[in-house]
């Protein structure tokens, strides 16, 4: 038998012995029988390498059969048909009305979740597009995790848009072939624009110093140049002409991109490349719409074939303009604040959020006239918001002025933050280009939007703007929502808002304009991504009932959703998987609602469904007030987690190394992972079972009647099934005193004796114990509550494997534990050191207790050197006999301690990969 199979088999042996006494725990007592076959050398850590990687390989087997699941089915012979039969319209007028409005807009955001290796990503799209999911397909790359910068993440992004636009290309041509066949006096006359893709990788600046204008405008040049590349290869044999004139300007545009990667922090250098870029060149293209026009009178005498290869890059065009796709930049509204404060505000004794505030926005507004501004204007700018501004007018004036581009503002909270933007958009001359976006996610923020966005649409130059633009624009967010308000609650919050949107809109006469509705979800459940069906993950961030709201007010519905990071671009990791995403949404038609539907009684019912709510929200929001909570979250700091971004995972205001993190200084996406890791996804389930407390059976039938009430059971279950309270209490158990001290009491251990005594010293003061059993013991009484409530639920669709699955992420949580046991024993273990740099070997044990396991070896290494000049690298005449046998260095402590602590967190992280994997997403 495997050591795989056997650590399953024990597990289920152990769970048996629950029923002897509730308190005991099998994940622990599986991670001590591990620990001490560890110590005692029976079981070593080459042997447990190979079972990681065993684990490891199952865990990516999962991701790539979820993969496939969600988007099935993958062939391309199965979408095309799919597109085909959606395809069939009745008139050209109607046909033409459906298809050439984007049914979604997809943004590809640099989020933090690059779980995987490039070569690891490869590999589960392949096995996920072909269907040969297995072994010898998805584990066929090393684990070794790839540096991440903004450089990579960036070309990670590129090559999704490119496999994107490649199957947006196949349904465009498909379309025109389709309009070709049943109205062919009419059909180049299409223009098919079902999707529309955008990037905000490089120009999202809201928490982050390491993205400077030069970046945003080198990342836009160099997207220029790939992009006219893209359009010269498909142009080489229909209009060869026009493809050397696409090529010329792309490689223009790349010495562009080159010279902008310089450094330009000296004037000259940076006049030198602005006058280069700002000046005319025959191979400069601001605009393909004299291309367009060139493409589509070649088109309009052209043979059917080589008029429908044309068309489809025309389609491109003007879905893409001179870039991979639109941009977004985005802001923090304090940002915008500290910006427009200089001119409405400049003694800082105006309250931004005051009536008086927005009179003088009013006057602001009315008085703006459009200032020229150049590179010089840009690189001396010191307010973030009004460089951004600065960057925008130089990419409309000298490198894309066609694709308009959208201004995203973080925490916005004020309808005064958007008006100046609007006035910065107006002052620098892009306002009819830029479409300003409040972003609502915060809980005020959720609160209050619904009055938030009725004053911000009672402004008369905000009504103009719109009218102008087209469309009303505005984010909504699952990361910080979910974390600070709980999933379920955060979901019907936005819907709220989304509701009121359209109210706001035919209260303030806005129906001829669009609202654009982008809903920036992650790929896990904790942030927003639906893992039941690609179904469910439409509809649960822009619910039917939603959507509803915009058709009855006749509002053209714009929906947008974003694929964030290495997680969200693997539905775009081969062609086929690209192709197959499109299709789900085609299929879905987010944009779309029947305005005639029966109401669901989730709605309905409010006296029951409102009660619900706020019962779940307000569980939410105890554990986040308690000290429980919060204390448990950050117990190992972010040790837990690997790096998987460029980004921060702990705000950069907040870098100090505090022994007692608070969950504001870590981020959504490292918050939901550190869920995942301690094995109990709580702002997913935590609070449906308290909120039904005393009224199951109504409760039940309304979930049951509810199509909306079906989707929160749905993904409460499938976090269930991954959620395991025993593994949280488990994590306590590592910081009690008196499981240490009488780990070796029967004499059987002594080899670590002095060790397990030592740390039972040590942790007698600490609190980490009481805070995980106090945890664990809310959430058994919530989760006994919940299974009340799904006994009164049919289970509609079991999930497959669940038991198995449930088995391998309790053998993981075990090895892992005992890989913690092995670091705490050995740092515990280290001999004394002199205090150095104000670290004292205290200080290093409580930096392995918080799992800083690169900190606290960089200050052994540094107590105990090995590498420092030998006796033979002198030449000196004079004998010796020092050093003799006697005097050894510091090998041994290296290899007993320091090194093992090293291999053992490499393993620990492997491990916090493969459980990642298993929840289908990180963070």
């Amino acid at each position: 038998m495997s050591l795989s199979a056997r650590l399953d088999a024990r597990l289920q042996e152990l769970h048996a012995r629950t029923a002897e006494t509730p308190l005991f725990n099998p994940v622990f007592q599986l991670g001590l029988e591990l620990s001490r076959e560890l110590e005692n050398g029976s079981l070593s850590l080459e042997a447990l390498d190979a079972l990681v990687g065993e684990l490891e390989c199952e865990g990516l087997m999962a991701r790539a059969s979820r993969l496939a699941r969600l988007v099935a089915p993958v062939a391309p012979s199965d979408n095309i048909k799919r597109i085909a039969a959606l395809a069939e319209a009745g008139t050209f007028e109607a046909f033409a009305a459906h298809w050439q409005v984007p049914l979604i807009h997809a943004v590809f955001t640099a989020h933090p979740t690059f779980l995987l290796s490039q070569r690891q990503s490869e590999a589960v799209a392949a096995a996920a597009s072909s269907g040969e999911i297995g072994a010898q397909t998805v584990c066929v790359a090393p684990h070794e995790h790839d540096p991440i910068t903004l450089d990579s993440e960036h070309a990670a992004a590129m090559a999704a848009l490119a496999r994107a636009q490649t199957a947006r290309d196949r349904i465009n041509a498909l379309l025109l072939a389709e309009a070709r066949r049943h109205w062919p006096q009419q059909w180049r006359g299409l223009a098919p624009l079902p999707v529309r893709l955008a990037s905000w990788v490089g120009y999202d600046m809201d928490g982050r110093t390491d993205i400077s204008w030069a970046t945003s405008l080198r990342y836009r040049l160099s997207e220029k140049a790939e992009r006219l590349e893209r359009y010269a290869a498909q142009l080489a044999n229909s209009a060869p002409d026009i493809a050397a004139q696409l090529t010329r300007a792309g490689h223009y545009a790349g010495r562009m991109a080159a010279l902008f990667a310089q450094d330009l922090s000296d004037p000259a250098a940076l006049s030198a490349a602005a006058d280069t870029l700002t000046a005319d060149h025959p191979d400069k293209l601001t605009s393909l719409n004299p291309v367009i026009a060139a493409l589509e009178a070649i088109a309009a005498s052209a043979d059917d074939a080589r008029a429908e290869a044309l068309l489809v890059v025309v389609a491109a065009m003007r879905a893409d303009g001179l870039g991979m796709g639109w941009i977004h930049f985005r802001v923090n509204a304090s940002q915008l604040q500290n910006a427009i404060r200089r001119r409405i505000d400049p003694t800082g004794k105006l309250d931004l959020a005051s009536q008086a505030a927005l009179v003088k926005m009013r006057e602001l507004l009315a008085e703006a006239r459009p200032l020229r501004t150049n590179f010089a204007a840009l690189a001396i700018e010191n307010s973030t918001a009004i460089r951004q501004f600065l960057a925008m007018a130089q990419i409309l004036h000298h490198v894309d002025s066609d694709a308009p581009i959208r201004m995203l503002v973080a925490e916005c909270e004020q309808p005064t933050t958007v008006l100046a933007a609007l006035y910065f958009a107006q002052l620098f001359g892009i306002a009819d280009k830029v479409d300003v976006s409040p972003l609502f996610e915060t809980e005020s923020a959720l609160e209050h939007g619904g009055r938030f966005l009725d004053a911000l649409l009672a402004e008369e130059a905000y009504r103009a703007y719109a009218r102008g633009r087209g469309r009303i624009a505005i984010q909504t967010g699952f990361s910080d929502a979910g974390r600070f308000v709980g999933q379920i609650p955060a979901a019907l919050a936005i819907e709220r808002l989304q509701g009121r949107l359209s109210e706001a809109m035919v209260a303030n006469g806005l129906t001829d304009v669009a609202a654009l509705v982008f809903n920036t979800h992650g790929e896990s459940m904790g942030r927003g991504a639906h893992p039941a069906s690609f179904s469910d993950r439409t509809e649960w961030p822009l619910s039917p009932w939603a959507r509803r709201r915009f058709a009855r007010a006749g509002i053209r519905l714009e929906p947008e959703v974003s694929f964030q990071g290495g997680d969200g671009y693997l539905f775009f990791g081969t062609p086929e998987l690209a192709l197959a995403t499109l299709t789900r949404f085609a299929e879905a038609a987010p944009a779309e609602a029947d305005a005639e539907a029966a109401p669901d009684p989730f709605y309905r019912r409010t006296d029951l469904s409102l009660d619900f709510y706020r019962a779940i929200r307000r569980f939410q929001a105890a554990q986040l007030t308690s000290r429980t909570y919060p204390r448990a979250v950050t117990a190992f700091g972010l040790g837990l987690l690997n790096d998987t971004g460029s980004r921060k995972s702990r705000r950069q205001s907040d870098l100090a190394a505090d022994r007692e993190m608070s969950l504001r200084q870590i981020r959504a996406i490292p918050h939901n992972a550190v869920l995942q890791q301690l094995g109990y996804p709580v702002n997913v389930i935590a609070g449906f079972g308290t909120a039904a407390d005393g009224n199951y059976e109504e409760i039940a039938v309304l979930l049951r009647s509810s199509p909306r009430g079906q989707q929160m059971v749905r993904l409460v279950r499938a976090a269930n099934a991954l959620a395991s309270i025993k593994t949280v209490a488990a994590f306590g158990e590592l910081f009690n005193s008196a499981y240490w001290s009488s780990r070796p009491y029967r004499g059987d251990e002594n080899g670590i004796a002095d060790a397990c005594l030592a740390l039972a010293e040590y942790l007698t003061t600490d609190d980490r114990t009481g805070v995980f059993r106090r945890l664990a013991s809310r959430l058994r009484v919530d989760a006994l509550k919940l299974h009340r409530l799904l006994e009164l639920i049919p289970d509609e669709a079991p999930l497959e494997g669940r038991e198995h699955t449930r088995r391998t992420l309790g053998v993981l949580q075990a090895l892992r534990l005992a890989l913690f046991q092995h670091m705490f024993l050995r740092a515990v273990s280290v001999p004394a050191f002199s205090r150095a740099n104000d670290i004292a070997r205290e200080d290093v044990l409580e930096m392995v207790f918080t799992l800083r396991i690169d900190e606290a070896l960089a200050q052994l290494r540094r107590a105990f050197p090995v590498h420092f000049p030998g006796i033979g690298d002198f030449t000196v005449d004079e004998p010796t006999d020092y050093p003799d046998d006697a005097a050894v260095g510091y090998e041994a402590i290296h290899r007993d301690f320091i090194e093992p602590i090293e291999r053992a967190q490499a393993l620990s992280l492997r491990i916090t990969t493969t459980i990642a994997n298993l929840f289908g997403a990180h963070g």
